[in-house]
This record gives structure tokens, sequence and C-alpha cells, in this order.
């Protein structure tokens, strides 16, 4: 509670920034399997959104419901993603730094500051805040949440439609139990992340990749 009582100081008094504001987050650090994703949105004071907040806090639908919102009324958004294979070259920090970047420089408006989820940021040409939590706080930023998170399951589901083998669309590529045992009996698949631990295991067993 603390912590998010001085985060919500923090954002409180960044409030004066002349220029636009862009709230930036990511989505799928954590599955071993599939791109890793960022969006960045600069909200319209003039239209606000209700309901805006963590995507992990939002039901599917709800959760999609609003990004087609978001997309409508927003002053400017973008995604972006760094693949798997960038993700095995530079590493999941790195990766997740450089989807934000891309998603940043996207916009088709230039903000003068980018808040950033979480306590790390990209370099990026404006001024940056990072805010810990700022999913839960920041409207800008939970339409970031809402926009990379529905833009990654999209990407999912139709990674699933090229390997249905593996339950992308149940799962979306987090090492749930299921996940697991699919790729333990199939072995990975081309999207899978090499770098991470259980798919580099079966590479190190000498599982061959799937095709």
């Amino acid at each position: 509670m603390a912590e998010l009582q001085r985060a919500a100081a923090a954002l409180a008094g960044s409030q004066r920034t002349a220029g636009p504001v862009a709230g930036v987050d990511e989505a799928g650090r954590g599955p071993l399997a599939g791109a890793v994703f960022a969006a960045a949105v600069i909200l319209d004071d003039r239209a606000p959104i209700a309901g805006l907040r963590d995507s992990k806090a939002l039901a599917p639908r709800r959760r999609e419901a609003l990004a087609l919102e978001i997309k409508a009324r927003a002053r400017a958004w973008a995604i972006a993603s760094a693949s798997a294979a960038e993700i095995d070259e530079f590493d999941i920090l790195r990766a997740t730094m450089l989807a934000m970047q891309r998603a940043v420089a996207a916009l088709p408006l230039a903000p003068a500051l980018a808040r950033v989820d979480g306590n790390r940021a990209p370099r990026l040409p404006c001024e940056v805040q990072t805010l810990v939590r700022g999913d839960a706080l920041d409207p800008a930023i939970s339409a970031a949440s809402i926009l990379a998170k529905c833009a990654r399951d999209e990407t999912m589901l139709a990674l699933h439609a090229r390997f249905p083998h593996y339950g992308f669309d149940r799962h979306k590529g987090y090492p749930t139990a299921e996940h697991l045992a699919l790729l333990a009996r199939h072995g990975p698949c081309p999207e899978h992340r090499r770098t991470f631990g259980p798919v580099s295991a079966l590479l190190g067993a000498g599982r061959a990749p799937t095709r």
C-alpha cells in the first residue's frame, strides 16, 4: 500500500508536463513462445474512457472492447513487438525495451513525456518516467497494457493455427503445466524462445525443433 501511495504521489507531481504524455507498457515477457509486445498510448482528456485498468485484471471480452474504444478515442496509439528470435539474440529485457522504443517511434504524435510501467525504461527521444504498478495508476499506461495484451493474444491465436498441438489458444505461450507437457511431447516449434529454461533444456537434451 505504501508503495502504491508513493507511486501515486510521484504521478500527481508530474501532471504538469507540457505537451503530450504517452503511457507505455508491455505484454509477454514471461511466456516460452512468441514475441513480446509493447504499446504506447496518448489519451485525449476530452474523451475519457471508463474502466481502464491493468489488462490482467480484465476479462478477455472486456479487454477487447476497451481496446477498440482506445483505438477509436485516443489521440494517438501504436503497437510494436520484438520477435522470439530477437528475444533469444538480445535477452528478454533488451527485447522488451526494443519493442517499447518501436511503439513510441510509431506514434503519429510525438510525446513530450513517456510514462513507462515498472522500474526500467528504454532510451527514448523524450522525457521518460518509470512508474511501478503504473498499469493500475495511470490511465494511459493501463490503455497501453490493454492494447499490448490484446495484440499479443491475437498473435498467439494465429500461432495456434500454425501449430495447434501446443494449445497456444489456451495458455498463450505461458509455462502452464499443459504447455510444458505438450512441449516435452512435441519438442519446440520455431516460435519457442530458445534461451528460456524449459526450451533450452529440451534442445540441450538433443530434442530437435518442430518445423
